[in-house]
């Protein structure tokens, strides 16, 4: 009995030995002299930039540039039209943009900022169309291009349900999308040039085959002046 008696207080006094070694080895790593070096932690600068510009785009002054931008870009239109925006890649979207002839371009803009670049334009009367997440046109030059350009689009991607055109405005007027699909109808700018040049270069075949016949006026008109001159 003596011996485990002996036995178990040599044991308490071996743990109670650790215990104290290990509190005063803590307490020195406290009272060392070692200074302690703090590393600031790693913030990704991918995400400050991605946090910044989404703050400044949601402030106040963010959204007045935004404002102010569009109103530029409504002010060089002469047409905007507009359809639904989601449900589109970021490949079907590079896509719609490259199709778009120079001078359109295509956004998709929150509402309550496009009706305020819309105020006190001509094309307020689209106000009406800012509901929904929508993707908003802007033509400067070719309106019948743009317009099919879209249709193509919308039919080779089998977007024709889901992003159909709700409707347009130009000159003041207001258009559903029946009247934007009219438009559309119109020939564009280079259907328009095609047409121009090909009535230029028919006119000398025209004239010379006018010239030519034997029994048209024109032609009994510049022989009798001919045999006139070569009389005199």
């Amino acid at each position: 009995q003596s011996i485990l008696t002996y036995t178990h207080h040599a044991a308490e006094t071996m743990r109670t030995t650790a215990l104290l070694a290990a509190t005063a080895g803590t307490a020195a790593a406290f009272t060392s002299n070692t200074p302690v070096v703090h590393r600031p932690s790693r913030v990704s600068r991918s995400v400050l930039r991605m946090g910044g510009s989404s703050a400044y785009a949601t402030s106040l002054e963010g959204k007045k540039e935004r404002v102010a931008t569009l109103k530029e870009r409504l002010d060089t239109s002469q047409m905007v039209f507009t359809c639904p925006a989601g449900g589109l890649t970021v490949a079907e979207t590079q896509t719609l943009r490259r199709s778009l002839p120079e001078g359109s371009s295509v956004s998709v803009v929150k509402n309550k900022l496009m009706a305020r670049a819309l105020e006190g334009t001509d094309y307020e009367v689209a106000t009406d169309l800012t509901k929904g997440p929508n993707m908003w046109f802007f033509i400067e030059e070719d309106i019948g291009g743009t317009i099919k350009a879209f249709n193509s689009f919308a039919k080779d991607y089998e977007k024709k349900e889901t992003h159909s055109i709700i409707g347009g405005a130009m000159e003041g007027t207001l258009y559903d999308p029946a009247g934007v699909k009219a438009i559309g109808a119109l020939p564009s700018k280079d259907e328009l040039i095609a047409r121009i040049a090909g009535g230029i270069n028919a006119v000398p075949t025209k004239l010379a085959r006018v010239i030519k016949a034997p029994n048209s006026k024109l032609a009994r008109a510049i022989k009798l002046a001919t045999d006139e001159n070569s009389s005199d």
